[in-house]
């Protein structure tokens, strides 16, 4: 079974270090919200689920120590822990998402002791950490259904269990498929700057067993062209209310990609990672990486002293090139604006 990339023991968050794979599987041990916001901000945990159950614990952490009842200063601190975290990943958004469910629930208890008001917030923290478990199994069940055996599947960025709790979206539809017993064999795209496809997704598909083949981003249109691709499956770190879709840079590229070449693109995403408070894509807010992660990544410069650098770590893939978004309410099909709002918890 994959690993489980995140979970709350011993009044502490347990946590893979994703930046230390494929080298060494190593784990950290939280119990600070500013060490736990540079291991977002740094993507020792990433992917947009891991990081919303991230943020449910970091508020947790945030009030842990708090002694007393002193009502006005605990929801004080509680805000200020929500603004500092949700500012770590603005895209992704079931940070916000996770977040704004704590403190709803710290509302609806602000009538008991603090005590148990901090009790319920690990509850629910708890709560969402289990729902994404069965939520990822139930998406990549769906999934599974779009391919067939022999498949040959192109990946993007990392979208396993590495990214969520313990499965994943995208990479959570293959290893399903896999358990079905469907043979199939993956194309994963390196995903530069910082190779989450080559250190992360590869890693994860080795673990399972699966059939893996590595390349370079730019090589996906070459193996379409060559008729090597049966369909891609990317996940997604915010969704607008029309389908429109943020993921990691170079998504839009191998969308564009599947269009030319009348390849299925698809997008493989929990239905908290869609904000029906955004009309399109416009409107999605984009994180921009330091420049440092491509003129010298992994410790090695590779460009000169003092180059301009433009590193947005997300693109806008527009919904006519979406063939289909895998929910864990079922496989939603086009036009996205009607479809996604019909299975929408609202």
């Amino acid at each position: 079974m994959p690993v489980t990339t995140i979970e709350w023991t011993n009044n502490q968050i347990r946590m893979i270090d994703q930046t230390k794979l494929p080298e060494e599987l190593t784990y950290l041990e939280i119990s600070d919200t500013e060490v736990l916001a540079e291991a977002i901000k740094s993507l020792r945990i990433r992917g947009a689920p891991a990081i919303g159950i991230a943020g449910a614990f970091g508020m947790v952490l945030g009030v842990q120590n708090f002694a007393g009842e002193e009502k006005e200063v605990f929801f004080k601190q509680l805000k200020e822990t929500s603004e500092y975290l949700n500012a770590t990943r603005p895209t992704a958004v079931n940070l916000s998402w996770a977040i704004q469910r704590m403190n709803g629930v710290a509302e609806q208890n602000k009538d008991k002791p603090v005590a148990e008001i901090k009790e319920q917030l690990l509850k629910e923290a708890q709560t969402i950490w289990e729902e994404d478990r069965k939520i990822c199994r139930r998406l990549g069940k769906h999934g599974a259904k779009l391919l067939k055996d022999g498949f040959n599947v192109l990946t993007h960025c990392n979208t396993g269990a590495l990214a969520t709790v313990d499965y994943g979206t995208a990479l959570g539809v293959v290893f399903a498929a896999n358990e079905e017993g469907k043979k199939l064999h993956v194309y994963a795209d390196e995903t530069r700057p910082l190779l989450q496809g080559a250190r992360l997704n590869v890693w994860e598909l080795m673990n399972e067993s699966i059939d893996v083949t590595l390349i370079c981003d730019n090589t996906a249109a070459f193996v379409m062209q060559q008729k090597k691709i049966d369909c891609a499956i990317v996940g997604a770190d915010r969704i607008a209310a029309n389908g429109d879709t943020a993921n990691k840079i170079g998504t839009y590229n191998v969308a564009v990609l599947c269009e030319k070449h009348g390849v299925p693109f698809y997008v493989a995403a929990p239905y908290s990672t869609i904000d029906f408070n955004l009309r399109n894509g416009s409107q999605i807010p984009i994180e921009e990486r330091a420049a440092e992660e491509i003129t010298e990544g992994f410790g090695k410069r590779t460009a000169p002293l003092n180059t301009k650098v433009y590193s947005p770590a997300f693109d806008i893939t527009p919904n006519e090139l979406i063939a289909s978004i895998i929910t864990e309410e079922g496989v939603i099909e086009p036009p996205y604006e009607i479809n996604l709002k019909k299975h929408a918890k609202l």
